[in-house]
Formats: structure tokens, sequence, C-alpha cells
């Protein structure tokens, strides 16, 4: 069995790190801008699963962020090897954010964080013998999670559950807490204040997410998560001030720009199967491609590319 390790660098949201919020669930940090609204995490997180489980289903390991690209494909690589690849490159990252928590003891008690269809908390089980509370934002999400854990092998591994304020002030403690692109919609502070508590003495909290590094570099969008992003030097004083100490900080971002290259190709081969088939032309598969990629996937992988955005992997310590 490996032991159990985590990532490197993540992103939090923007804003004061000791604004505060009405809420002290698990699943986010926020920042100076409003935090997101239930209504509107639900929605994202719905959105996004649905995405996820059409992209890179049927599961049961179904990832919902990005991956790590380290060498390209030849252009005109069918559909299903890109898919493939990029399932791929999501379990290199949870693989490089492992490394990064260093030895883990062996079937530690994990949280997973904002778990989606439960791709990454099945990961921690399978691979790192880890018992994990997958915390969830779509209640009907809580049975999926459940159904691709039995279908795993480890439903009595996994354990999914609602994310609420009364979850949040549990008494079970843990080995590691560990949130993959899922610590921008909630108040930073208190969020980290929650998290530290929820550790166990000398317990990591494990972060892989995306912060900017200029103002400018954020798209403007309604999404609830690039609309959160902030600063890693914010995120890193609201964790001090939480009791929890940096050990590991690596920059990652170079490594998935290839993610939004290999999604880009993918968007072309899924937009050319679903079209009629009068339209089913390269050059209008393109710009169809060109149209999403500027509202959805050039802003953030430009972002990556010219050091406007940051993917960070982050682990830190809570005092012992």
């Amino acid at each position: 069995m490996k032991p159990l390790r985590a990532f490197h660098k993540t992103h939090p949201a923007p804003g004061e790190p000791g604004r505060g919020g009405a809420s002290e669930s698990l699943p986010a940090s926020g920042g100076s801008r409003p935090h997101a609204l239930p209504n509107e995490l639900r929605a994202y997180h719905e959105a996004l699963a649905t995405r996820g489980l059409a992209r890179y289903g049927p599961g049961p390991r179904v990832h919902c962020h990005m991956g790590l690209v380290d060498r390209l494909p030849t252009p005109g690589t069918p559909a299903t090897e890109l898919r493939e690849r990029l399932r791929a490159s999501q379990e290199a990252l949870l693989a490089e954010l492992a490394r990064a928590m260093g030895p883990f003891p062996d079937g530690g008690d994990v949280m997973d964080v904002g778990s989606g269809l439960g791709g990454s908390a099945l990961y921690w089980a399978q691979e790192h013998r880890a018992s994990v509370t997958a915390m969830v934002n779509v209640p009907e999400h809580v049975e999926q999670v459940r159904r691709f854990a039995h279908e795993a092998g480890v439903g009595h591994r996994v354990q999914a559950r609602m994310t609420s304020a009364e979850e949040s002030r549990g008494r079970a403690r843990f080995d590691a807490i560990i949130a993959v692109e899922n610590a921008c919609d909630l108040p930073r502070a208190d969020w980290l204040r929650v998290a530290s508590s929820r550790l166990k003495p000398g317990g990591l909290l494990a972060i892989a997410d995306c912060f900017w590094v200029r103002p400018g570099a954020v798209h403007p969008s309604g999404d609830a998560w690039r609309t959160h992003l902030g600063r890693v030097n914010e995120f890193l004083a609201a964790a001090q001030q939480a009791g929890l100490e940096l050990e590991v900080h690596d920059d990652v971002s170079a490594r998935t720009v290839g993610f939004w290259t290999l999604t880009s190709e993918l968007l072309v081969h899924e937009h050319m199967a679903h079209a009629p088939a009068n339209a089913r032309n390269l050059r209008a598969a393109l710009n169809a491609v060109r149209m999403e990629s500027q509202r959805d996937h050039l802003w953030l992988q430009q972002g990556l590319m010219d050091g406007g955005l940051e993917y960070a992997l982050l682990v830190l310590r809570r005092e012992p």
C-alpha cells in the first residue's frame, strides 16, 4: 500500500483574511467579494458534475477538476484517447498532491471537501486505504457517491455526507482535510478556522486550487468558482491565524496548461458528433469551440501561461 501523500499548491479567494460570514460550512473559502449563496453553489456543482459525468464517466472515479499534462498527443487524436488522457491527468494531480503531503498514516481518516461525484474520495480510499468522509454540495450526489463507492469496492471506507453548518461543527477529527478546487466559495478566515478545528493535532490541510496573481487576470463571470479566486498570500495569512503552518507550496501552473489544450481538442470532437449532418465540418466545429473557449477556457489557460494566474498545491499542518 502506498503511504497517503498530497498535493502542493492551491489558491484562495480574494479579500481580507479576516472577513467573516454567516456560515461555517466546510467546503470552500471566500474573500472580500460576497461569498456564493447556497443556491448558486448548488447550481454550480450540479452543472459541474453533469459535465464531468458526461465527459469522464461512467465512473466510478469521476473527477470534476483540472489535471496535470506533461506531454501532448499528436493532432487528430481520437476522442476516446483524449478522454483517457484527461482522466489520467486528473489522477496525476491527485498523485502529485499526495506526494506533497508526504508519509501519511495507513488507513488514516480523511475529509474530502466538495467531493462532487466522489472521484477524489474514491482515489484516497482505493490508492491509500484511507477512511474518507466525502462532503458534497448537492443532495442527489450523496447517493451517487455511495453507489460509486460500492461499485469500486470501498463502500465500507467512504461515507458521503451533505455539507452543512451542523456537519462542520461535528466532533470527528481527521488526519487530513483535502480540498481540490473547493476552497473559494466561503469566507476564507472562517473556513480555515473551522478546518483547523476538525484536524487532529499535527493533521494536514491539503489544497489544490487556482489563485490570481494580477488583479485583471480573472475573467468577468458569474461562475461561483472563478468569481471568488483570490491571492495565495492572503490565504496563507488567514491560515496562519487559524493555527496552520505552511509546509509545501508548489506552483504547477505550467503543467495545467495542457489540460485545457486537450479539453479544447475534445470539444471539437463533441461538437462534430452532435452537430446536424449538414453542419459537421471542421470550420464550424473550430468556430464553436473558439466561442466556448473564449467564454470558459481561454482566459484561464492564458492566465496560467502568462503568470496572471497560479495553480498551486498547498500543504499546511495544524500545530501539534
